[in-house]
Protein backbone atom coordinates (compact mmCIF):
# COMPACT_ATOMS: atom_id res chain seq x y z
CA UNK A 1 0.00 0.00 0.00
CA UNK A 2 0.74 3.64 -0.31
CA UNK A 3 -0.27 6.98 1.30
CA UNK A 4 -1.34 10.25 -0.47
CA UNK A 5 -1.82 13.18 1.38
CA UNK A 6 -2.89 16.36 -0.19
CA UNK A 7 -2.66 19.50 1.77
CA UNK A 8 -4.77 22.48 0.43
CA UNK A 9 -5.44 25.65 1.98
CA UNK A 10 -8.57 24.77 3.55
CA UNK A 11 -8.73 20.71 3.42
CA UNK A 12 -6.39 18.57 3.60
CA UNK A 13 -7.34 14.98 1.82
CA UNK A 14 -5.60 11.68 2.44
CA UNK A 15 -5.72 8.39 0.18
CA UNK A 16 -4.56 4.90 0.62
CA UNK A 17 -3.53 3.11 -3.00
CA UNK A 18 -2.91 -0.14 -3.96
CA UNK A 19 0.12 -1.58 -5.20
CA UNK A 20 -1.48 -0.75 -8.38
CA UNK A 21 -2.54 2.54 -7.97
CA UNK A 22 -6.19 2.53 -6.69
CA UNK A 23 -7.79 4.52 -3.88
CA UNK A 24 -8.81 1.73 -1.42
CA UNK A 25 -9.35 4.36 1.31
CA UNK A 26 -10.01 8.13 2.20
CA UNK A 27 -10.32 10.80 4.69
CA UNK A 28 -10.80 14.74 4.82
CA UNK A 29 -10.37 16.66 7.34
CA UNK A 30 -10.49 20.92 7.55
CA UNK A 31 -6.38 22.37 7.44
CA UNK A 32 -5.80 23.63 10.41
CA UNK A 33 -4.77 27.23 10.58
CA UNK A 34 -1.29 25.89 13.00
CA UNK A 35 0.95 23.44 11.65
CA UNK A 36 1.54 21.85 15.35
CA UNK A 37 -2.66 21.17 15.41
CA UNK A 38 -2.20 20.20 11.20
CA UNK A 39 0.09 17.10 12.94
CA UNK A 40 -2.17 16.30 15.38
CA UNK A 41 -4.84 15.86 13.04
CA UNK A 42 -2.90 14.16 10.38
CA UNK A 43 -1.84 11.51 13.09
CA UNK A 44 -5.35 10.86 14.12
CA UNK A 45 -6.34 10.59 10.71
CA UNK A 46 -3.58 8.21 9.90
CA UNK A 47 -4.29 6.16 13.09
CA UNK A 48 -7.82 5.44 12.12
CA UNK A 49 -7.56 4.02 8.70
CA UNK A 50 -8.14 0.56 7.84
CA UNK A 51 -4.75 0.37 6.04
CA UNK A 52 -1.57 1.34 7.69
CA UNK A 53 1.34 -1.05 6.45
CA UNK A 54 2.59 1.99 3.68
CA UNK A 55 5.48 1.12 1.46
CA UNK A 56 6.15 4.59 0.98
CA UNK A 57 4.20 8.49 1.09
CA UNK A 58 4.09 10.56 -1.15
CA UNK A 59 2.90 14.37 0.50
CA UNK A 60 1.48 17.15 -2.12
CA UNK A 61 2.39 20.77 -0.10
CA UNK A 62 1.67 24.36 -2.30
CA UNK A 63 4.03 26.51 -2.09
CA UNK A 64 8.25 26.62 -2.39
CA UNK A 65 9.54 22.96 -1.80
CA UNK A 66 13.70 22.25 -0.30
CA UNK A 67 13.40 18.92 -1.69
CA UNK A 68 17.03 18.50 -0.61
CA UNK A 69 16.40 18.88 3.08
CA UNK A 70 12.30 17.82 2.89
CA UNK A 71 11.43 20.93 4.22
CA UNK A 72 8.47 23.33 2.79
CA UNK A 73 9.72 27.00 2.54
CA UNK A 74 6.91 28.35 2.25
CA UNK A 75 2.94 27.31 2.24
CA UNK A 76 1.58 29.87 0.14
CA UNK A 77 -2.44 30.59 1.70
CA UNK A 78 -0.92 28.67 5.04
CA UNK A 79 0.75 30.86 7.29
CA UNK A 80 3.63 28.09 7.76
CA UNK A 81 7.25 28.58 6.76
CA UNK A 82 10.43 26.30 6.43
CA UNK A 83 8.68 22.95 8.10
CA UNK A 84 10.42 19.95 8.25
CA UNK A 85 7.24 18.31 6.44
CA UNK A 86 9.08 15.16 5.27
CA UNK A 87 10.54 14.10 8.83
CA UNK A 88 7.00 14.84 10.29
CA UNK A 89 5.40 12.48 7.87
CA UNK A 90 7.82 9.78 8.35
CA UNK A 91 7.04 9.74 12.05
CA UNK A 92 3.52 9.60 11.85
CA UNK A 93 2.89 6.92 8.65
CA UNK A 94 5.89 5.04 9.47
CA UNK A 95 7.39 5.09 6.10
CA UNK A 96 9.72 6.77 3.48
CA UNK A 97 8.06 9.86 2.22
CA UNK A 98 9.06 12.06 -0.31
CA UNK A 99 7.48 15.51 -0.68
CA UNK A 100 6.55 18.18 -4.19
CA UNK A 101 4.77 20.58 -5.35
CA UNK A 102 0.85 19.86 -5.51
CA UNK A 103 0.44 21.42 -9.02
CA UNK A 104 3.54 19.43 -10.11
CA UNK A 105 2.35 16.19 -8.64
CA UNK A 106 -1.05 16.74 -10.81
CA UNK A 107 0.51 17.17 -13.65
CA UNK A 108 2.72 14.15 -13.02
CA UNK A 109 -0.61 12.04 -12.67
CA UNK A 110 -2.62 13.60 -15.33
CA UNK A 111 0.89 13.02 -17.60
CA UNK A 112 0.81 9.72 -16.90
CA UNK A 113 -2.63 8.92 -18.53
CA UNK A 114 -1.14 9.78 -21.78
CA UNK A 115 2.22 7.50 -21.99
CA UNK A 116 2.14 8.36 -26.04
CA UNK A 117 3.13 12.15 -25.02
CA UNK A 118 6.75 12.92 -24.84
CA UNK A 119 6.27 16.07 -23.25
CA UNK A 120 3.25 16.95 -21.29
CA UNK A 121 2.64 20.75 -19.75
CA UNK A 122 -0.12 20.75 -16.74
CA UNK A 123 -1.93 24.45 -16.08
CA UNK A 124 -4.21 24.28 -13.16
CA UNK A 125 -6.46 27.22 -12.80
CA UNK A 126 -8.14 28.10 -10.09
CA UNK A 127 -7.74 30.74 -7.32
CA UNK A 128 -4.68 31.19 -8.94
CA UNK A 129 -2.53 29.38 -11.69
CA UNK A 130 0.00 26.53 -12.01
CA UNK A 131 1.95 24.98 -13.82
CA UNK A 132 3.94 21.54 -14.29
CA UNK A 133 6.24 19.97 -17.17
CA UNK A 134 6.44 16.18 -17.15
CA UNK A 135 9.31 14.80 -19.80
CA UNK A 136 9.56 11.25 -20.48
CA UNK A 137 6.75 9.84 -17.46
CA UNK A 138 9.11 12.41 -15.26
CA UNK A 139 8.88 15.71 -13.59
CA UNK A 140 11.35 17.69 -15.52
CA UNK A 141 13.66 18.27 -12.74
CA UNK A 142 14.95 21.86 -14.71
CA UNK A 143 11.33 23.05 -13.90
CA UNK A 144 10.24 21.89 -10.68
CA UNK A 145 10.15 25.10 -9.52
CA UNK A 146 8.28 26.99 -12.51
CA UNK A 147 6.07 28.92 -11.63
CA UNK A 148 3.94 29.63 -14.86
CA UNK A 149 1.07 31.75 -13.86
CA UNK A 150 3.85 34.10 -11.96
CA UNK A 151 5.21 35.11 -15.97
CA UNK A 152 4.34 38.90 -17.04
CA UNK A 153 2.60 39.71 -19.79
CA UNK A 154 0.73 42.66 -21.33
CA UNK A 155 -2.83 43.34 -20.31
CA UNK A 156 -4.80 46.61 -20.99
CA UNK A 157 -1.08 48.35 -21.54
CA UNK A 158 0.59 47.07 -18.56
CA UNK A 159 2.72 44.30 -17.49
CA UNK A 160 1.23 42.20 -15.43
CA UNK A 161 1.65 38.67 -14.08
CA UNK A 162 -0.92 36.13 -15.65
CA UNK A 163 -2.50 34.66 -13.14
CA UNK A 164 -4.14 38.62 -12.03
CA UNK A 165 -5.72 38.66 -15.53
CA UNK A 166 -6.24 34.99 -16.13
CA UNK A 167 -7.01 33.22 -12.94
CA UNK A 168 -10.09 32.20 -11.01
CA UNK A 169 -9.91 34.84 -8.75
CA UNK A 170 -9.23 37.12 -12.14
CA UNK A 171 -12.33 35.56 -13.88
CA UNK A 172 -14.58 36.52 -10.53
CA UNK A 173 -13.18 40.07 -10.14
CA UNK A 174 -14.57 40.83 -13.87
CA UNK A 175 -17.58 39.24 -13.80
CA UNK A 176 -18.99 39.34 -10.37
CA UNK A 177 -19.48 35.32 -10.40
CA UNK A 178 -17.85 32.68 -10.40
CA UNK A 179 -16.83 30.33 -14.04
CA UNK A 180 -19.67 27.77 -12.56
CA UNK A 181 -22.58 30.45 -13.20
CA UNK A 182 -20.80 31.57 -16.92
CA UNK A 183 -22.40 30.04 -19.36
CA UNK A 184 -22.74 33.04 -21.80
CA UNK A 185 -20.19 32.12 -24.93
CA UNK A 186 -18.81 35.52 -25.34
CA UNK A 187 -18.21 36.00 -21.89
CA UNK A 188 -16.25 32.70 -22.19
CA UNK A 189 -14.75 33.98 -25.37
CA UNK A 190 -13.27 37.09 -22.94
CA UNK A 191 -11.88 34.38 -20.33
CA UNK A 192 -10.21 32.55 -23.29
CA UNK A 193 -8.51 35.36 -25.18
CA UNK A 194 -6.75 36.02 -21.76
CA UNK A 195 -5.84 32.47 -20.96
CA UNK A 196 -4.41 32.18 -24.84
CA UNK A 197 -1.64 34.57 -24.03
CA UNK A 198 -0.17 32.99 -20.92
CA UNK A 199 -0.64 29.22 -23.16
CA UNK A 200 0.88 30.35 -26.23
CA UNK A 201 3.73 32.00 -24.03
CA UNK A 202 4.44 28.29 -22.66
CA UNK A 203 4.21 27.02 -25.63
CA UNK A 204 6.58 28.83 -27.53
CA UNK A 205 9.31 27.74 -24.60
CA UNK A 206 8.49 24.45 -24.05
CA UNK A 207 7.25 22.54 -27.18
CA UNK A 208 4.76 20.18 -25.20
CA UNK A 209 3.08 17.41 -27.49
CA UNK A 210 0.08 17.92 -25.25
CA UNK A 211 -1.75 20.30 -22.58
CA UNK A 212 -3.82 19.27 -19.83
CA UNK A 213 -5.65 21.38 -18.17
CA UNK A 214 -6.93 21.08 -14.63
CA UNK A 215 -7.83 23.10 -11.50
CA UNK A 216 -11.50 24.40 -10.73
CA UNK A 217 -11.70 26.35 -13.74
CA UNK A 218 -10.78 22.94 -15.36
CA UNK A 219 -13.72 21.37 -14.48
CA UNK A 220 -15.56 23.79 -17.22
CA UNK A 221 -13.45 22.79 -19.87
CA UNK A 222 -16.58 21.69 -21.74
CA UNK A 223 -17.76 25.45 -22.15
CA UNK A 224 -14.44 26.90 -23.25
CA UNK A 225 -12.00 24.21 -24.63
CA UNK A 226 -13.14 24.20 -28.37
CA UNK A 227 -12.55 28.39 -28.00
CA UNK A 228 -9.58 27.75 -26.24
CA UNK A 229 -8.13 25.46 -29.20
CA UNK A 230 -9.31 27.79 -31.75
CA UNK A 231 -7.76 30.78 -30.07
CA UNK A 232 -4.19 29.02 -30.29
CA UNK A 233 -4.43 28.32 -33.68
CA UNK A 234 -5.73 31.68 -34.78
CA UNK A 235 -2.33 32.85 -33.61
CA UNK A 236 0.30 29.65 -35.23
CA UNK A 237 3.26 30.31 -37.08
CA UNK A 238 5.26 27.45 -38.71
CA UNK A 239 8.07 27.46 -36.11
CA UNK A 240 5.45 26.83 -33.15
CA UNK A 241 3.63 23.72 -33.25
CA UNK A 242 0.31 23.80 -31.58
CA UNK A 243 -0.74 20.82 -29.31
CA UNK A 244 -3.69 19.80 -28.44
CA UNK A 245 -5.49 20.61 -25.23
CA UNK A 246 -7.69 18.08 -23.18
CA UNK A 247 -9.23 18.59 -19.84
CA UNK A 248 -7.77 16.58 -17.10
CA UNK A 249 -9.05 12.87 -16.23
CA UNK A 250 -8.95 12.94 -12.68
CA UNK A 251 -9.28 16.80 -11.20
CA UNK A 252 -10.57 16.13 -8.06
CA UNK A 253 -7.68 13.65 -7.30
CA UNK A 254 -5.30 13.97 -9.61
CA UNK A 255 -2.85 15.31 -6.50
CA UNK A 256 -3.42 12.29 -4.40
CA UNK A 257 -2.77 9.84 -7.62
CA UNK A 258 0.64 12.16 -7.57
CA UNK A 259 1.51 11.72 -4.41
CA UNK A 260 1.44 7.62 -5.34
CA UNK A 261 3.21 8.20 -8.58
CA UNK A 262 6.02 10.40 -7.02
CA UNK A 263 6.48 7.50 -3.99
CA UNK A 264 6.72 4.76 -6.05
CA UNK A 265 9.07 6.58 -8.89
CA UNK A 266 11.31 7.77 -5.68
CA UNK A 267 11.60 4.85 -3.33
CA UNK A 268 12.01 2.26 -7.03
CA UNK A 269 9.40 -0.61 -5.53
CA UNK A 270 8.52 -3.27 -8.28
CA UNK A 271 5.27 -5.32 -8.36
Amino acid sequence: MYLGVDIGGTKTLIAVLSNDGEIVETRKFPTPKKYDHFILELAHAIHHLEHKDFRAAGVAAPGQIDRKHGRVIDFGNLNWTNIPLQADVEKIAKCPVVIENDANLAGLSEALLHKDKHTVLYITISTGIGTAVISNGQLDPALLNSEGGHILLPHKGHLLKWEAFASGRAIYKHFGKKAADIHDEADWKHIVRNLALGFYAHIAIIEPDLIIVGGSIGSYFDRYGDLLQAELYKHAVPVIKIPKVVQARRPEEAVVYGCYDIAKQTYGHSD
